[in-house]
């Protein structure tokens, strides 16, 4: 049984990292689920109930880091309040519209748009608030990438 357990844990674990990129599938969750599988099936004596809590409230919370990053990428590039709230509305029609390609483009198309409607098409301000969202989007998905990175080495951990 555990070792059914452990193999289900690396498949979930992979394919959460590969949801890092691919919006297809929820990597986080994913790989938060292989590390609750195995915890259960070795009856948390290998992953405390704690760790797997804690993996939880941080998987959660990567939720909204994908929802905020790209706001804050975008403020921090001097976008103003329709900079940021395109970046959000951008983000969540992006991926629903085109997939992988909406997480980088949905954001930064929002911010870009809010931006022109706010100052009455100032271009070069626009676009430095777009990047400043794309920035944003590639820090979510590097922290997304090392949280499911120290899921992984808590899994091998448990495993010697």
């Amino acid at each position: 049984m555990e070792i059914a357990a452990a193999a289900l844990c690396f498949i979930l674990l992979a394919a959460g990292a590969l949801g890092v990129i691919l919006p297809v599938l929820p990597g986080i969750p994913l790989a938060w689920l292989g590390l609750f599988i195995y915890a259960l099936a070795t009856g948390f004596e290998k992953i405390s109930f704690l760790a797997v809590v804690i993996f939880l409230v941080l998987s959660l919370f990567t939720i909204l880091v994908d929802f905020i990053a790209p706001m804050l990428g975008a403020k921090k590039y001097k976008a103003g309040k329709l900079g940021m709230l395109g970046a959000l509305i951008g983000s969540i029609i992006g991926v629903i519209a085109l997939g992988f390609w909406g997480i980088i483009l949905g954001p930064l198309a929002g911010a870009i748009i809010g931006e022109i409607i706010a100052s009455r098409g100032n271009l070069k301000q626009s676009f430095g608030s777009g990047i400043g969202t794309m920035v944003g989007c590639v820090f979510g998905s590097l922290f997304k990438l090392v949280l499911i990175l120290v899921m992984a080495g808590f899994f091998v951990a448990a495993l010697f």
